[in-house]
């Protein structure tokens, strides 16, 4: 679970997504480089979901360019993205995994000791024949994060991986994403949860309105944030 050089970085040049003639990404200007996780944060409706998804690959962009390891067309096949809301396949926990791994890069004849090594690393070991849809908010998150590992991705986008969970598991969470970064893969997620931002960051993107007025090394930007709507945005201050 290595990061490829042919993936990163992920460069974004004057970057636009409008839908009816509202700028949902405002021209961003922005480098994913390998490293420690980056973390997007700011407002609700201030384009991170978008962001994540346009570089995923999902949403195209209106205007600007995006370039993955400096390819304008690289193939999606080694980026991995994990909702807010992961939907659970109506099956067991290993055959939501066995379904991930389908026309993948193991071959068949590993499936097994692929998805025990995955249940391994998200906490989930033993519970493979536990039907997906009855396991706890927490536990499915982190079946989620398996499922989007099952390829081996180079970089995994999460949007808001400890929303609505108790502190006990979003802490399995964040120890997953631990893992997962210290195994090479470049982690990019969005969270609204200054301390796991704290915690896990390598660098913060700020964004506000579609733009990104901030982006810093982590300990930079808590420290002494650059900008007047970062400060106001760490004091708890609604951004209009």
């Amino acid at each position: 679970m290595r990061a490829p050089r042919s993936e990163l970085p992920i460069r974004l040049e004057e970057a636009c997504v409008a839908t009816d003639g509202v700028a949902i990404l405002d021209r961003v200007s922005l480098t994913i480089a390998p490293g420690a996780p980056t973390v997007l944060m700011g407002p609700n409706g201030s384009g991170k979901t978008t962001l994540l998804r346009v570089a995923m690959g999902l949403t195209p962009l209106t205007a600007g360019r995006i370039a993955w390891g400096g390819l304008e067309s690289a193939n999606p096949a080694r980026r991995a993205i994990v909702f807010q809301r992961p939907v659970m396949l109506r099956r067991s926990v290993a055959a939501n995994l066995r379904f991930a791994l389908g026309g993948g890069v193991f071959a068949r004849a590993r499936h097994a000791s692929r998805i025990a090594e995955l249940l391994d690393l998200v906490g989930l070991a033993g519970l493979g024949e536990r039907p997906a849809p009855a396991l706890s908010g927490g536990e499915q998150q982190r079946l989620a994060l398996a499922r989007a590992l099952a390829r081996d991705p180079a970089v995994l986008f999460l949007d808001e991986p400890g929303a609505s969970l108790d502190p006990a598991a979003a802490k399995a969470v964040e120890d997953v994403i631990r893992a997962v970064a210290a195994r090479g893969v470049k982690v990019v997620m969005s969270t609204h949860d200054v301390g796991a931002a704290r915690r896990l960051a390598g660098d913060i993107v700020f964004m506000n309105r579609g733009r990104v007025p901030e982006h810093a090394p982590a300990a930079e930007f808590f420290a002494a944030p650059a900008t007047r709507e970062a400060r106001l945005f760490l004091a708890g201050a609604l951004l209009v």
